[in-house]
């Protein structure tokens, strides 16, 4: 199956709850993933927040975007 992200919501600091559409739900923490220069603008959390799901995973004004293979490999299944 092709994982993606289909649901995601901005929880506190650099966590978002995502919804995969292989009826998991991870929660996400990205504060030691935003390395390199598309990651920058990220780590202000004002422009943190303003994610967008866009071709199959959460993406930023700036076009930053992770994998959702990535996203889940790193989320902490959560349930409900």
């Amino acid at each position: 199956m092709f994982l993606e992200v289909i649901k995601a919501q901005y929880v506190n600091e650099y966590r978002i709850k995502l919804w995969f559409n292989n009826g998991e739900m991870r929660m996400v923490d990205l504060k030691d993933s935003l390395n390199g220069p598309v990651f920058q603008p990220l780590k202000d959390l004002d422009f943190f927040k303003k994610f967008a799901i866009r071709f199959n995973t959460i993406e930023w004004p700036n076009e930053a975007d992770f994998a959702p293979e990535y996203l889940y490999g790193i989320g902490t299944p959560i349930s409900g």
